[in-house]
């Protein structure tokens, strides 16, 4: 027993460094959430909280959901809505929860040549971009702000694929990309209020059309079930998800600003611990 007491504690230790090493979590979430700097101003008050560590997966919203319907990732926060809850419905995931929401514009060049500066009706405007043939920039990545713009097109009445590669132009990428994308070739653009408030290269892009009710931009957050994918880490993904709506996450969020703009609402419905 006496030879064995060295062993033993240094099986210990490895277990403890193991366990250690494995206090992190793989968030399945947006571009948009990482190009606004939000988590990299949020995580590190999770990490303090908690002592867990939130390892993002960036990419578009149907990315995200298809990566952790995979089982790859602990939690997801996304936005859009109706995928979200087939995602649980489907097994997925536990509980979907409301955490934040912005809204999404529409920006373009000064010159404007679609005329549609000032408008409150973002599926006019974008009929007006057609009828005008003026160039608009679509993520084209099935992200939750492409989903967004379908919408507004099919509102519209118009297919923008069947104008793909004259004025309608699909990048497949990220929100930031995009963005400088379309700056360069002076396009339309739909964008979430944040990414856009963090965006550094405007030039003489603005903001053509916000306000319609229509470009309201909610998240939400959902653990990854242990029961469905067993290398879930279902006990951190719980404490994430705890944290994000508990009022110090809440109050993190309604914290962060760009030039004293503040680009996230914390609407979580309730608070508390997650079953």
């Amino acid at each position: 027993m006496i030879r064995r007491a060295p062993v033993l504690l240094l099986a210990a230790l490895l277990a403890g460094a193991a366990a250690a090493e494995e206090r992190f979590i793989i968030l399945q979430s947006t571009t948009s959430t990482r190009n606004s700097g939000l988590f990299d101003f949020i995580l590190p008050k999770f990490r303090a909280s908690t002592g867990i560590e939130a390892r993002v997966v960036a990419v578009g919203t149907g990315q995200a959901i298809r990566n952790a319907a995979r089982g790859d990732g602990d939690v997801l926060l996304v936005h859009d809505r109706e995928a979200e809850e087939r995602f649980v419905a489907a097994g997925h995931g536990g509980a979907r929860h409301d955490v934040m929401y912005n809204d999404f514009a529409i920006v373009g060049p000064a010159a404007d040549p679609a005329r549609i500066a000032g408008a409150r009706d973002a599926a006019a405007a974008l009929a007006a971009i057609a009828r005008a043939r003026a160039v608009f920039a679509s993520r084209g990545d099935d992200s939750g702000t492409h989903k967004a713009e379908l919408r507004l097109w099919r509102a519209a009445g118009i297919d923008p694929a069947a104008h793909s590669g004259t004025w309608y132009r699909e990048t497949g990428s990220g929100m930031g990309a995009t963005l400088n994308t379309g700056v360069g070739m002076g396009a339309y653009v739909l964008t979430d209020r944040a990414t856009w408030i963090a965006f550094g290269n405007k030039r003489g892009h603005r903001i053509a059309v916000e306000g319609d009710p229509r470009l309201f931009n909610q998240y939400g957050v959902v653990a990854v079930s242990k029961a469905r994918h067993p290398r879930a880490k279902a006990a951190l993904a719980r404490r994430f998800v705890d944290w994000i709506l508990s009022d110090e996450g809440q109050a993190a969020i309604a914290s962060y600003r760009v030039d004293g703009q503040q680009l996230f609402f914390p609407n979580a419905a309730r608070r508390g611990r997650v079953r």
